[in-house]
């Protein structure tokens, strides 16, 4: 009777185990399809930057109605309009193309880079190709320079449920201490210096590090170097833009760490 009553118990918790999976595996189903359409929206809305709803509409074949309500997050597209949706957008979403319209150079080579880093919406598409580059990783810190770093490594470690270490140029008053790297962008005659708080990076750590442009490549040398002193394992470097090609060999990247770069650009002319 005992091993009769143990057996009924131990079918009716299996079962009981096998329907939470079945629904954790149906939750997890469902995060993942409104992730995808909200999404498809965040397309739309960089799209609608350039296009009109009119020239939106004949490209998606929807109703102007309809992309305005989706446009101004009224309602979310469903599962199969935003399947058509990216459809659409692998022929017609060019994201290097939106990334290069938000950079202007002016005649003697420097460059303005507020556009870029104040889009927060193409920022968090950027951010979500990061995410699914380096999923497999065990990304533990997202490493970055203050400042113009810090919006995009912010919106990475969130996806990748990491932490944000910022290496600052000034030393925070209630830190003892840091680890620092020294270093002279080019052409400045001007020596610069990054701090990370002392404990921020362990060698326990996966780190990625991050930042928006490089040009010469010295700032993100140095938090390499700083990565380095701390004992980390770097499993990969991002950048927005690359600028020229210098900064390729001024890095030194360890040499399983995965360089990504969203957008290359030329050296600009300089206006004699």
């Amino acid at each position: 009777m005992l091993s009769k009553y143990s057996e009924k118990v131990t079918s009716k918790i299996n079962i009981k185990v096998s329907n939470q999976k079945v629904h954790e595996l149906t939750e997890e189903t469902h995060v993942v399809e409104i992730k995808k359409r909200m999404k498809a929206v965040e397309l739309l809305k960089i799209m609608k930057k350039t296009h009109t709803y009119e020239e939106l509409s004949k490209i998606t074949k929807l109703p102007i109605t309809v992309l305005n309500r989706y446009v101004k997050g009224h309602v979310l597209p469903s599962k199969s309009r935003a399947d058509e949706l990216f459809e659409v957008f692998d022929k017609e979403f060019d994201l290097k193309e939106e990334i290069s319209r938000r950079i202007k150079f002016d005649g003697r080579g420097y460059f303005d880079n507020t556009e870029l880093l104040g889009d927060t919406i193409l920022l968090r598409v950027i951010s979500q190709m990061v995410s699914e580059k380096f999923a497999g990783k065990n990304v533990t810190k997202v490493l970055t320079a203050a400042v113009d770093g810090i919006p995009i490594a912010t919106q990475i470690a969130n996806l990748l449920e990491a932490q944000l270490v910022i290496a600052k140029r000034t030393r925070d008053v209630g830190v003892s201490k840091f680890l620092e790297e020294s270093y002279s962008p080019s052409f400045s005659g001007v020596l610069m210096t990054l701090y990370l708080p002392k404990g921020s990076l362990t060698s326990r750590d996966n780190v990625l590090i991050v930042d928006d442009i490089v040009r010469s490549g010295e700032t993100q040398r140095a938090l390499v170097n700083l990565a380095e002193k701390s004992g980390v394992k770097i499993v990969g470097i991002f950048f927005i833009i690359s600028i020229g090609k210098s900064w390729e060999k001024k890095i030194k990247a360890p040499p399983n760490a995965i360089v990504e770069v969203a957008l290359h650009l030329p050296e600009p002319n300089i206006s004699s």
